[in-house]
């Protein structure tokens, strides 16, 4: 009986071992392929060929696999992939771009000055037929749209010219429209009473109280014409600067009949030396007052009486130059 308790003890001995020899062999496996798991996906690269014989697979069974030797490759976005999708959400960006969308107030305001310019033309209309003459309001009218050209070719070259963004009442336009040179097309992607809601906030305030006091036909007429080519006068500014493809026919025959400014026209103001073409009515002034070099008197006399010099006279810098879409996209990145 002695002899064999220590004989079964043996085999319980060595069937101990054998179960820790398997257990760290397990935790061995486990922790190598711990270290294995990878926070990304990764490829092996491997050229051995997947066609095998059946004495093959019986050899891959019954022995160990060899280890891996080949090393392990990721594959990261080329730079032209990484610059493609910043300018894809940049593009994208600039289209949803918040500050280039009409709001309820844009509209609102759009309401208002139109309603105002209707309000003196149709009480025009009521006293030319009450007094059964029309050649005055008509006369007055075409005065209007005539003179409407020249004051916007004055405003836009006092804007162009002088002032910032921190000079009061007119700061914010004067930013925009100093800004306008650089980011020359983001007018074409603003909303329409996004565009023109400045202007009719203006004309709401200006016209209104001559519509209540004014009675004279003419008058009205000459009022309603002028402010409402002026507050329309961005619009047409927006168009010029449209490709002629996406324009309606009916804006390009007015361009094309300079009813209203052309696109060649206006292109013009931006390029050097930028003092020229500042009407964006009709621009019918343009010729005229670059001829005459009014706006140059007009410079000589701020000089000379308030010692102030207009952004024209410095030589063109990158405020001035026409910067692309896509170069402000980049530029962004």
């Amino acid at each position: 009986m002695s002899s064999i308790l220590p004989q079964n003890h043996a085999i319980r001995s060595s069937h101990k071992i054998g179960s820790i020899q398997r257990r760290l062999s397990t935790n061995r496996v486990k922790n190598i392929s711990r270290h294995f798991l990878l926070p990304a996906r990764v490829y092996c690269v491997s050229s051995s060929s997947t066609s095998s014989s059946s004495s093959n697979i019986a050899t891959i069974i019954t022995t160990k696999p060899s280890p891996v030797t080949e090393p392990l490759t990721y594959e990261p976005l080329t730079k032209i992939e990484t610059s493609t999708a910043a300018t894809t959400g940049s593009t994208r960006s600039v289209l949803n771009d918040p500050s280039l969308k009409s709001t309820w107030t844009h509209r609102a305001w759009m309401v208002s000055g139109c309603s105002t310019v209707l309000i003196s033309l149709a009480r025009s209309a009521a006293g030319a037929v009450d007094s059964q003459t029309w050649a005055g309001p008509l006369i007055a009218g075409c005065i209007g749209y005539v003179l409407s050209d020249l004051a916007s070719g004055i405003y836009h070259w006092g804007i162009d010219n002088y002032g910032s963004a921190e000079t009061p009442v007119f700061g914010s336009q004067i930013d925009a429209f100093q800004g306008h040179h650089k980011w020359p097309w983001t007018i074409t992607r603003r909303q329409f009473a996004n565009n023109l809601h400045a202007l009719a906030r203006a004309v709401t305030f200006t016209v209104l109280p001559i519509d209540l006091l004014c009675n004279d036909p003419a008058i009205l007429c000459f009022v309603g014409v002028f402010s409402g080519c002026i507050m329309f006068s961005q619009q047409f500014h927006s168009w010029a600067h449209g490709t002629k493809s996406k324009l309606p026919s009916i804006v390009l025959a007015l361009q094309d009949a300079g009813i209203l400014v052309s696109r060649s026209q206006h292109a013009a103001h931006h390029r050097p030396p930028y003092n020229n073409n500042y009407c964006i009515v009709s621009g019918a002034w343009n010729q005229i007052l670059d001829r005459s070099k009014f706006f140059e008197l007009l410079e000589m006399i701020f000089f000379f009486k308030f010692g102030v010099r207009p952004r024209s006279w410095s030589e063109p810098d990158s405020e001035w130059t026409e910067e692309t879409e896509m170069q402000s996209i980049s530029a962004s990145h």
